[in-house]
């Protein structure tokens, strides 16, 4: 039983310090959202206020995902992660499907994703049963 404790020990290290990374990889995301909303208003076509707010969420997200990190279950992060990062994805290709035709929503759809997904992952997580 010894071997498969040590065994484990280094994969669960290597999933915290990947969870760890995921949230501070949002709050350094959220901090250039709020830092460069003026630009992303032009490059991404939004409102400054929606590149702020998205921000905002990304902070917010991001710190309670650190900071939940060895509070929660690794099986409930690893399944939120891969859903939010699935969803990154899709809203990136919908919004450069919908840039490449000419419309104008592209950055909108990605902003908004940004804005509302860091907060359901945080909620999920802050409702999630605490790990044994």
């Amino acid at each position: 039983m010894t071997q498969s404790r040590t065994a484990t020990a280094p994969a669960t290290k290597h999933l915290l310090t990947g969870i760890v990374a995921d949230g501070a990889f949002k709050v350094v995301l959220g901090a250039a959202f709020l830092l460069a909303a003026s630009p992303l208003d032009e490059l991404l076509g939004v409102s400054a206020w929606l590149s702020a707010a998205s921000g905002i969420a990304l902070l917010l997200g991001g710190g309670i995902e650190m900071k939940l990190a060895r509070k929660r279950p690794l099986r409930t992060y690893l399944r939120l992660m891969v859903t939010y990062d699935t969803g990154w994805v899709l809203t990136a290709l919908v919004g450069y499907l919908v840039a490449r035709q000419g419309g104008t929503a592209g950055g909108e759809v990605w902003i908004g994703y940004q804005t509302i997904a860091p907060l359901v992952f945080a909620a999920l997580l802050l409702k999630a049963a605490p790990a044994r």
